[in-house]
């Protein structure tokens, strides 16, 4: 809009109208956002009504993507298929999808493919108990039926968990969904698995692996958690119905053959093993039991003579039975000692083998205690003893983890680990935040073969065959194994190898599946056969580090000769406010569709109470509820759960989340709400004159000083707001970005510009010496800033906020010029930028407009001290503003009845201070050099005891905030301070000491003006 002169007063050119079309939006959000007015209060619910689908749609036309546009890929972390959205996953999709809506913003094409992973051992421990409540079993079923059946609740509620995650308000393209089993990604299992045997990196062995009896199947190392015992420790085991005591160590006596009355006394944990005994270990220097070299002892139930070998690396002087079978340590003792294997636990964990017949089948924990017995009967059982000790644990089940003796397929991964550590070192790949970096190190450099079957149905079956026939022997060895893509080729190779024809019935599969986490690594080439490699980057949870995203740079670089991605960005785990980790049992789950919809206390209890927790921990759950969420939890939308998670991420290592802080944001959604419900009406009323809305650049002269500090305010851009958000989504310092914005937005915008915009746009207190076109001008300028302000806002709060965002910029797009009508959702407009900022850097207005916040901030100081010394109400009392020059007279007179309206006093503006009468004292507040606060005080006894009573409570709070202070600046000025404390702890640190510094200042204002008032 340009301005024209004519006559001795401004007028606007006639207008011609632009008006974007919004018939491509849903007829139910058309309805609201162009023909209802905006509603009186903020209702998440409603808002977050529609605009999903929306963007579906918005996604699905911009599908056809423009070659010369640079291109951001994510992986969304496929959630299982098992699973309901926990916070976990609301913290992911929030940091993936704000960035790909910050990509989006920016003009690149953004390709984020969702998936669904098949989780091989929660998904097929679901589908069992669903059956077991049927009263069947899955061997029941087969292997064929049971597989189909777990298709079948896989159709059913696999997507569950994609849907919830849409109510996050995620933009994902569901038309490109995967399924981690499903053809593609088999045929890319497949393929990989083969390609990594011919290059002899996939080998299997007889080896001892970690066997969980309770999911009866095998487990890598880095799915066993070590869990320390300290002292003697009950654990209630999975499937078990009492507890077992962890943390003793079992004192047993072997006589020594040939030594009638003399006996080896050792120390076992595991005495339930102690049929599968065939040595005892001594350290060779251990001087109690040098006449017992190379001699025998009895076996306390076989009668056998078993050896006594001597192994200073098994054995600390303390210990001594080797038991090949069922113990790492005791399986390379006996191989270094060519001793015999007696296995007597099998995959159930159940006593097997060569024990005596009352002890086949005995579960492992009842045949310990059996074997005390009957050793104690024997008079060969000493007792037990306290044993501080670690317990390997599986981290699926929470059982007991069995090391057994089993052929198992393995990946031989130390050249792959040397170079995935490698990268990162050279910093060809990077790693935020930085302190991960020693995690990935300590897995990597001390990588073990990884063993990679399991002994599952469901998941992706093992391409490994084997011939069974009566022309070939079927001995389990490596070499009879035949790795092939498919039967046809298995045929193949099988007929080269034996020079004989076959048929497909003499092929045998292997049993086994792979570790999901096996597929899992392939995704980034898998995931979009054809698609974007490598990613952009990799965006996942702290916790999985390892597990996934280790795995991915091994098998992708393997595979592809190129590293699947450069950059990872790791965030933390989200525990509750008191730091810890999220449980049923402990009640202390945070469900997000509850933080979104809102959940009663009844709601939450009648989950607890029909879920499938022990009646003990019921109780616990229970009770906790009801003391963290007593009223339940509010409805709070997504988008301040959103927010919420995102100012989180400045805590480093671990999120402690609280309800409460998700309540605040939801005020400040309402805030941002209220805002432009304040502006649109304005707006409204102004329409025609905004048809073509000013050129801010054109009238930046005609501004008023609050104009141009809003303004420069907000493209403080490059240096403070948009800088903060940029560096903050693409370093993945989030919290800053929300920061920034909200330091903007409420803080200056709404608590600052927009009170003070009032008395222009409602022209209730204009200067009475202004012509009406210079009010108009005025009032035009401000409404072009504030709509630019909020639109701008808009923009730069989206990708955090997707829902409120689109749904109020559609409204303020509709005063927006022509160049902005044909954009029919936020995300084609353009993300906020440095460039072009600096013309609307304005230091100077800044400056001016700081000392009448100034002089405001002081005012209602005084004012507040007014009330507290006096118990008299200020609005019809008269407070000076004493002015050192004419200039500070003239700043202060524009926005005089702004500063009246909001410290709700009378002010009267001098050049210097006036007499008053004797009987007065006088407040005083120097709220700047040049302009001095003076409220006049009538003089009694009453007040000037108030007057004492409050200079003693700020002398007491002064005092607080200097040792606060000091005990502070010692603490950054400690030595290693910048290199061991981390950054978001020392960020922390420096804006509170900031904080503390401007209160101390306020508190000497204070007082000074108390203390004048007592000496006068």
């Amino acid at each position: 809009m340009q301005w024209c002169r004519r006559a001795t007063c401004w007028r606007l050119k006639e207008p011609t109208r632009f008006h974007r079309s919004l018939f491509s939006l849903p007829d139910s959000i058309y309805e609201r956002v162009r023909r209802k007015p905006l509603a009186a209060n903020y209702d998440p619910i409603a808002v977050e009504s529609g605009w999903t689908q929306f963007w579906q749609q918005e996604l699905s036309d911009s599908g056809k993507q423009k070659t010369s546009q640079r291109l951001f890929s994510l992986l969304l972390p496929p959630p299982n298929i098992t699973g309901s959205l926990h916070i976990g996953h609301a913290l992911t999709v929030t940091i993936q999808d704000a960035l790909i809506r910050w990509h989006r913003m920016q003009g690149k094409n953004v390709s984020w493919i969702p998936g669904l992973d098949h989780a091989g051992i929660a998904t097929q421990s679901v589908v069992e108990r669903n059956l077991l409540k049927k009263d069947v079993k899955r061997h029941d079923l087969g292997r064929e039926e049971f597989i189909q059946n777990t298709w079948s609740w896989k159709k059913r509620f696999g997507s569950r968990i994609l849907d919830q995650m849409e109510q996050l308000g995620t933009r994902l393209d569901r038309q490109k969904l995967y399924f981690t089993l499903d053809e593609k990604r088999s045929h890319a299992v497949k393929m990989a698995f083969v390609q990594l045997y011919e290059k002899g990196l996939i080998f299997r062995q007889r080896r001892m692996i970690n066997w969980c009896p309770f999911l009866n199947t095998a487990l890598s190392d880095v799915e066993v958690e070590l869990k320390s015992i300290e002292k003697p420790t009950r654990i209630l085991l999975p499937g078990s119905m009492t507890s077992v005591e962890f943390g003793v160590i079992y004192r047993i006596r072997y006589e020594v053959a040939g030594h009638p009355g003399t006996y080896l006394e050792v120390d076992t944990t595991r005495p339930e093993t102690i049929f599968g005994d065939v040595a005892v270990a001594i350290h060779p220097q251990d001087a109690r039991y040098e006449a017992f070299h190379r001699g025998h002892v009895i076996h306390p139930f076989t009668k056998d003579r078993i050896p006594i070998v001597l192994d200073d690396t098994l054995v600390d002087m303390q210990l001594g039975t080797v038991t090949p079978s069922h113990d790492a340590n005791d399986f390379e003792c006996g191989q270094r000692h060519e001793l015999p294997e007696r296995p007597v636990l099998d995959q159930k964990g159940c006593m097997y083998g060569q024990v005596p017949s009352e002890y086949l089948g005995l579960d492992r924990f009842k045949a310990r205690t059996q074997v005390i017995e009957d050793l104690e009967r024997m008079n060969l059982y000493v007792g037990k003893v306290n044993h501080p000790t670690t317990i390997r644990i599986c981290s699926r089940s929470g059982d007991l983890i069995e090391p057994l003796l089993m052929p198992q397929w393995f990946i031989s991964v130390h050249a792959m680990a040397k170079r995935a550590s490698s990268n990162v070192r050279e910093g060809i790949v990077d790693i935020e935040p930085k302190h991960h970096m020693s995690t990935w190190f300590h897995f990597l450099d001390n990588a073990h073969d990884w063993c990679i079957s399991r002994q599952l149905w469901w998941g992706h079956r093992i391409p490994a065959y084997r011939v069974q026939s009566q022309r070939i022997s079927n001995a389990d060895h490596d070499d009879a194994w035949i790795v092939a893509a498919s039967v046809e080729e298995a045929l193949a190779q099988a007929e080269k190898k034996y020079k004989q024809p076959f048929v497909e019935a003499d092929l045998v599969q292997d049993e086994d599946v792979l570790d999901t986490w096996f597929s899992s690594a392939l995704l980034p080439l898998s995931s979009n056969v054809g698609g974007p490699y490598p990613l952009s980057l990799m965006e996942t949870g702290s916790d999985i580090l390892f597990f996934w995203v280790a795995r991915m740079m091994m098998l992708c670089e393997e595979l592809s000769g190129t590293i699947p991605f450069k950059k990872i960005l790791l965030h933390p785990m989200v525990r509750d406010k008191s730091g810890r980790k999220m449980s049923k049992s402990l009640g202390n789950v945070m469900d997000p569709l509850h933080v979104i919809h809102g959940a009663t206390l009844e709601q939450l209890l009648h989950e607890v109470k029909h879920g499938n927790l022990p009646d003990r921990e019921r109780e616990i759950a229970e009770k906790t509820l009801r003391q963290e969420f007593p009223n339940g939890l509010p409805q709070c939308g997504a988008d301040a759960l959103r927010l919420t998670l995102t100012s989180y991420l400045q805590q480093g290592r671990q999120i402690n989340i609280d309800v409460n802080r998700v309540i605040s944001y939801r005020h400040i959604c309402n805030k941002i709400w209220n805002a432009v419900r304040y502006a649109l009406p304005l707006l409204k009323a102004n329409d025609q004159c905004l048809t073509e809305r000013i050129a801010l650049e054109d009238v930046r002269d005609q501004m008023t000083i609050s104009d141009r500090w809003i303004l420069s305010r907000l493209v403080s851009a490059a240096y403070e707001i948009v800088e903060a958000c940029n560096l903050g989504l693409s370093t993945n310092r989030f919290a800053s970005s929300v920061a920034a914005i909200h330091q903007f937005f409420v803080q200056d915008l709404c608590d600052v510009y927009i009170e003070f915009s009032k008395s222009i746009l409602y022209q209730s207190h204009t200067d009475t010496s202004a012509s009406d076109c210079d009010a108009k001008k005025r009032k035009l300028c401000a409404l072009t800033t504030l709509l630019e302000c909020l639109e701008c806002s808009m923009r730069l709060l989206h990708p955090f906020a997707p829902f409120l965002t689109e749904e109020l910029w559609q409204r303020l797009n509709l005063y927006k010029t022509s160049e902005t009508s044909d954009l029919n959702s936020i995300l084609s407009a353009a993300y906020p930028t440095k460039e072009n900022a600096k013309f609307w850097i304005d230091v100077r207005a800044e400056t001016s407009f700081e000392i009448v916040l100034d002089v405001l901030r002081g005012l209602r100081s005084l004012v507040q001290t007014f009330r507290k010394v006096t118990g008299l109400n200020t609005n019809k009392m008269g407070v000076i503003l004493a002015c050192k020059d004419i200039e500070m007279l003239r700043m202060l007179q524009q926005y005089k009845h702004s500063i009246e309206s909001q410290a709700k006093v009378v002010i009267h503006l001098k050049l210097d201070t006036e007499k008053f009468a004797d009987s007065e004292a006088i407040l005083t507040y120097n709220a700047t050099n040049k302009c001095q606060v003076l409220i006049p005080v009538p003089k009694s006894k009453d007040i000037m005891g108030r007057v004492a009573a409050e200079a003693e409570r700020l002398d007491k709070r002064l005092g607080k905030c200097k040792m606060t202070i000091d005990q502070l600046t010692l603490q950054v000025k400690q030595p290693h301070y910048a290199s061991q404390v981390p950054e978001d702890v020392q960020a922390q640190s420096s804006n509170r000491l900031a904080k503390l510094k401007i209160e101390l200042t306020a508190l000497r204002k204070s007082l000074d003006a108390i203390e004048f008032l007592r000496q006068n």
